[in-house]
């Protein structure tokens, strides 16, 4: 038996040690057509979607599906539009594991490359990443329906009514849920954003980092990149190691931002009770932090600068981009400059009105601009763009009475980090974020079942022994629990 086998054998064990209560609590619901209605719809099966299943599993909520639009194995930009080398937290980030030690990445790593190799590496490779994601999706026995995509949602009496779209043959399918959670990562919050300039080039000229960007055809090709983020300059050393002739990264600020405030806020107390704080001062922490924006690696900055072909040019705005021929002129404070192709390394736009799948949704949703007006100086509109959102994620009503369906669907997205801070698109959040997350579906199924529970409370007869001079059978403990585990005591 190998290292990994070991280790699932031990996993085993560990979740069977801690599976109490065992009992299936959740009453069923049948929808108009007799159908079994979903206690949870889980969009998304990355890291998040996963971590969320594993919390639903703990919690005996077992009647919930997860779908993702993408291919088997390439959920969350691990093998799609993240660049980098290696994860930019640190290794013994955990966090999908929800505090099981034998499911945390170190042991899976250990298990097949042993403690001294754990030692001695610097942080975990992407693909690393990826695949301890898909053996923990296996081990724990979580089934994700790949190639299934949202495109709608819409009340259902009290109820959700999602629409999904299979898109190996186009099939719609219609499915009724009493929460869904979307466990999107970035993408389904808005949009990738692109100054104007860039975005009125024809799109031969140019690419977001968030797209598929065909590198091999940049060889041998002049290539600026904008942004001084960790995005921009993972894109910039992925184009030099496909042979770019040059790679140059513009920015607009006269330095590199080197100081990472999100390691400052790495403690529990931040990550774990940020949420319960006032408006003015969540606001305040995520205007400045958002503002401030993520300093890239010392890794990653090495990765670019070790090219001769590699130059950084701050203070240098694109003020104007001017196609000439099959090349852009770059019109900056600090003068003209050429390239063959432009990559926006500009981040993401927050903006739930863009998403085609939030029609109906996010015109009703709350926001924090619906919600919370910042004192002078602390204004940021693209901050007031973000949902605001109530204690277990869900979504809250802009007008009160006016859409209370809301609340069944739980955000758990990069949009919740101004109500939230770090946490639905957060690794080193995600061992606070998503016991929280779980806790309030949980909470939520169990009061909308209080009169099912107060019934089944008051017709529970099960004695645990025989007076004397009674017939029959006590039912012993383990019939009692089994009676508990397929629900039959309802």
């Amino acid at each position: 038996m190998n290292g990994l086998e070991q280790l699932e054998r031990q996993a085993a064990v560990d979740l069977e040690r801690i599976a109490y209560p065992r009992g299936a609590w959740v009453p069923s619901r049948q929808d108009a057509a007799g159908r079994r209605v979903l206690d949870v719809l889980v969009v998304g099966g990355g890291q998040g979607g996963l971590a969320v299943a594993h919390g639903l599993l703990r919690a005996r909520v077992t009647n919930f599906r997860v779908v993702d639009r993408s291919e088997p194995g390439r959920e969350g930009p691990w093998l799609t539009y993240a660049r980098m080398a290696t994860l930019r937290s640190p290794k013994e980030v955990n966090g999908p594991d929800l505090d099981v030690p034998s499911l945390t990445f170190q042991a899976w790593f250990e298990a097949q490359h042993g403690a001294a190799a754990w030692v001695a590496l610097n942080k975990i490779a992407k693909q690393d990443w990826a695949a301890y994601l898909l053996w923990l999706r296996r081990v724990l026995g979580i089934d994700i329906e790949n190639g299934v995509e949202l495109t709608g949602i819409a009340p259902d009496g009290e109820h959700l009514r999602a629409t999904l779209r299979h898109l190996v043959d186009g099939r719609r399918e219609t499915v009724t849920a009493r929460k869904l959670v979307l466990a999107t990562g970035i993408e389904a919050s808005g949009r990738w954003w692109a100054p104007p300039q860039v975005e009125a080039l024809d799109r031969r000229f140019w690419a977001h980092t968030g797209d598929d960007i065909d590198f091999g055809a940049l060889a041998g090709r002049r290539v600026a990149v904008l942004g001084a983020g960790a995005s921009a300059f993972d894109n910039a050393a992925t184009a030099l190691e496909a042979g770019a002739a040059e790679v140059a990264v513009y920015c607009r600020r006269p330095e590199l931002q080197r100081v990472q405030p999100f390691k400052w806020l790495s403690f529990p107390g931040f990550l774990d009770h940020f949420a319960e704080l006032d408006d003015s001062w969540r606001w305040r922490f995520m205007n400045h932090l958002l503002t401030m924006r993520e300093a890239f690696p010392r890794e990653t900055w090495e990765r670019a600068a070790r090219h001769p072909a590699f130059r950084l040019e701050t203070a240098a705005e694109w003020q104007r981009c001017e196609p000439l021929g099959d090349t852009v002129r770059l019109h900056t404070p600090r003068g003209v400059f050429e390239a063959d192709f432009l990559i926006a390394g500009t981040g993401f736009d927050v903006d739930l009105s863009v998403r085609p799948e939030m029609a109906g949704i996010a015109e009703r949703a709350a926001l924090w601009a619906d919600r919370y007006t910042p004192p002078e100086g602390e204004s940021n509109p693209r901050l007031a763009r973000y949902p605001y959102l109530g204690p277990g994620f869900e979504l809250l009503e802009k007008v009160p009475g006016s859409a209370p369906w809301l609340r069944h669907i739980r955000l758990f997205t990069y949009a919740t980090t101004v109500s939230f801070g770090p946490s639905g698109a957060s690794i080193n959040a995600m061992k606070f974020a998503v016991p929280k997350l779980v806790s309030g579906i949980v909470g939520d199924l169990f009061r909308e079942d209080l009169a099912s529970h107060w019934d089944a409370l008051r017709s529970y007869d099960l004695p645990e022994f025989l007076l004397p001079g009674e017939t029959g059978e006590a039912a012993p403990v383990k019939a009692v629990l089994e009676r508990q585990a397929d629900g039959s005591f309802r």
